[in-house]
């Protein structure tokens, strides 16, 4: 009994630890609606909309920038921005800037969080949403 409940503590403490390497260290953050809107608020922080152009156009976060991430350039264009900046990616529900956050980090960026559940949930949490 005692060597298996030495197993299972052994076992939590790792899960823990490797939960918050992944996390701490990578330089992305999924952020929920209020902290994410928070971020957005800030200074100097860029916001990307990484949805097809007619998805931005139907609605998007004031401010934002559109890059879509499914497109054949969203490398090129990346490469132009400074990855030294501070980054907000959405989406419609959050897969397409978890795909995007983690191209950009492969590139370089070092600070990209993206917003979970995308504009769905931004929208649902009565946050506003602009069209063009």
């Amino acid at each position: 009994m005692m060597r298996r409940l030495g197993a299972l503590v052994v076992a939590l403490v790792t899960g823990a630890f490797l939960l918050a390497a992944c996390s701490s260290g990578s330089g992305g953050k999924t952020l929920g609606v209020d902290d994410f809107a928070t971020l957005v608020a800030s200074d100097g922080v860029v916001l990307l909309d990484v949805r097809t152009p007619e998805e931005f156009t139907a609605g998007h976060l004031a401010g934002a920038q559109n890059i879509d991430v499914e497109s054949g350039d969203f490398a090129t264009r990346i490469a132009d921005l400074d990855t030294a900046a501070t980054y907000a990616v959405y989406c419609r529900s959050g897969n397409r800037s978890a795909t995007a956050m983690a191209a950009m980090q492969d590139a370089g960026f070092t600070n990209v969080s993206d917003l979970s559940g995308g504009i769905t949930a931004w929208s649902q949490a009565g946050q506003p949403v602009v069209t063009d």
